[in-house]
């Protein structure tokens, strides 16, 4: 009977939607909900006082001295207005990174936990949409704690400033799936370094703490092909009340982010664990 049990399992994994899918993502957000009660919440406010310690030093500190700058659709806004919606981004980015990085990469390769959790009845979209899931909360955690401190320090310039939350939703989004993919490909630490390796100049060089405009035509293109610009780009519009039609293709380039990612990862779990 147990032989049977196992191989009309392996036949219902071999294809077809319940191959990967079981409609339970849920359970695996409610097990990460529950194994944070044990972590270290230092290591969590970690991530969101970061971008805060910018915005203090550099937005209000040297904000103080710059004055007034030209956004990409040429309008000018002070300068911790520039630089606190990228920030945000920012915030919403290092939330999700970080659970769907190292996290994973343990879980993965050391805690053997998807393998316990592929054995019963998830499939591997159930799990990389609950892992995905599980860092959007803290992506979401972080936005709204660096969103309240923005309104405190009257940083959002427009009533579309409340769209904002759901833009950064988006961005974890985007980051979550696609650093779930890339982590499922990793089998080291060293090659876990290569994260923070791309992570950093991606946020320097976002148009992030000044305007893109400063680079030559040809390092503006490379920049644009970043995501983190995009998700600048689309938050800094929200806040600032500078809407434009070429907000609508910063949302479609998180909305394949998101579909490529969560492709790639339910693949690779499937292929290690299943096929």
């Amino acid at each position: 009977m147990t032989v049977a049990t196992g191989t009309e399992t392996g036949a219902i994994r071999a294809g077809g939607v319940r191959a990967l899918w079981a409609g339970n993502p849920q359970s695996v957000v409610q097990r990460g909900l529950i194994a944070a009660r044990s972590s270290s919440w230092a290591v969590v406010l970690s991530g969101f006082f970061e971008p805060v310690f910018y915005l203090a030093s550099m937005g209000i500190g040297l904000g103080s001295l710059i004055g007034d700058v030209q956004t990409s659709s040429g309008v000018e806004v002070p300068y911790a207005a520039f630089i606190a919606p990228a920030l945000l981004a920012v915030s919403a980015m290092n939330g999700a990174i970080y659970d769907s990085t190292w996290n994973v990469f343990f879980k993965l390769n050391y805690g053997k936990l998807y393998e316990g959790m592929l054995a019963t009845s998830l499939g591997p979209l159930d799990v990389a949409l609950g892992e995905i899931l599980y860092a959007l909360l803290r992506g979401l955690l972080y936005a709204t704690g660096f969103m309240i401190i923005m309104q405190i320090l009257g940083l959002n310039l427009a009533w579309t400033a409340i769209l904002a939350l759901p833009a950064v939703l988006l961005i974890a989004f985007g980051f979550a799936s696609l650093g779930m993919a890339v982590t499922s490909y990793m089998k080291t630490f060293q090659q876990m370094d290569w994260i923070n390796f791309v992570l950093l100049p991606m946020f320097l060089f976002s148009a992030t703490l000044y305007p893109i405009t400063i680079y030559p035509e040809w390092i503006q293109h490379i920049i644009m092909a970043f995501p983190l610009w995009h998700g600048v780009e689309l938050v800094r519009g929200l806040t600032t009340g500078i809407l434009t039609p070429e907000m609508w293709w910063h949302v479609l380039y998180y909305v394949v982010m998101i579909a490529i990612g969560l492709v790639f990862t339910t693949k690779r779990l499937r292929a290690l664990f299943l096929d």
